[in-house]
């Protein structure tokens, strides 16, 4: 009888020792890091300035105002992690240039984003309901006609993402400051930043941002416009729902413009939800770019 107990204890230690052995493994796997892709991220977007683009400043003013759908990305890579973790932004959402009193201003509303990390088997993403929690951000842009092409400047302009407060004030520092919301309604602070390790490990970041971007564009048409992102954004870690997820993280933008690009593409002003949006982007943007 003892034998049999014996035996059993055994097998049972033997059962959970390769368990732990594949979740390691499995964990192992998806701490591996691929480097950037070869190349940049405009090698498959072909644009060309259209002939038909000519005018006064004040024509081609009128001629891009219109509702645009907007595909930008930024390249990040955080090298306080045991192995440097890269991931690709993407963001989805509407761009409104207009002209008022003489002047173009740009107005953005964001709808849904995506993550792609260099980790192999590690998932990253936040709700909908967070990126759309996000104030429309206007700014007054620069248009100017350099070496022979019309180039659009957006200035950095601050939108505040799970926290309240001056947009243009340096982000809180506290993790416990009394004007954190939780946008994405889950009964945490900030935004839920969501990781999925091999299928097996789950968990949650909570996260305030400043976000802070700057376009360096050129119109190619008046029913296209590209260029590049610069980031200065600002970003406070207020916890996690586990321990080793609860770091400060320090992300830095890749530094090759073409790398960070930004897409924004005419649509009928009937299209201003995410569900509208969604079937056609294949049809106006490039694919999301991978690291496998």
């Amino acid at each position: 009888m003892a034998d049999k107990k014996t035996g059993k204890a055994q097998l049972i230690i033997l059962i959970i020792s390769l368990i732990i052995l594949f979740l390691f493994f499995m964990v192992r796997k998806s701490m591996e890091t691929a480097p950037w892709p070869e190349g940049t991220l405009y090698d498959h977007i072909d644009l060309e300035v259209s002939p038909d683009l000519a005018g006064t400043r004040e024509e081609i003013m009128e001629q891009i105002s219109g509702h645009y759908a907007h595909y930008d990305i930024v390249s990040y890579e955080d090298v306080t992690t045991r192995a440097p973790m890269r991931t690709f932004i993407i963001s989805y959402g509407f761009t409104d240039i207009f002209v008022e009193d003489g002047k173009l201003y740009l107005s953005n509303r964001f709808i849904h984003a995506e993550q792609v990390l260099n980790q192999k088997n590690t998932t990253s993403y936040i709700s909908d309901l967070a990126v759309q929690s996000m104030e429309d951000s206007m700014s007054e842009v620069r248009l100017e006609f350099v070496d022979g092409v019309w180039k659009l400047f957006r200035p950095a302009t601050p939108v505040l993402m799970g926290i309240k407060g001056d947009p243009y004030l340096p982000l809180s520092k506290d993790p416990d400051d009394a004007a954190l919301t939780d946008p994405d309604h889950d009964g945490f602070p900030g935004v839920s930043v969501h990781l999925n390790i091999s299928g097996f490990l789950k968990g949650e970041i909570y996260i305030a941002r400043r976000e802070i971007f700057e376009y360096d564009l050129q119109v190619y048409s008046e029913d296209l416009i590209a260029g590049n992102v610069k980031d200065f954004s600002e970003q406070l870690v207020l916890g996690a729902s586990r321990s080793f997820l609860n770091r400060p993280s320090n992300n830095i933008q890749h530094p090759d413009p073409a790398m960070n690009p930004i897409i924004l593409k005419r649509i009928p002003e009937s299209i201003d939800t995410w569900e509208e949006l969604e079937p056609i982007r294949d049809e106006l943007f490039p694919p999301p770019p991978s690291f496998y």
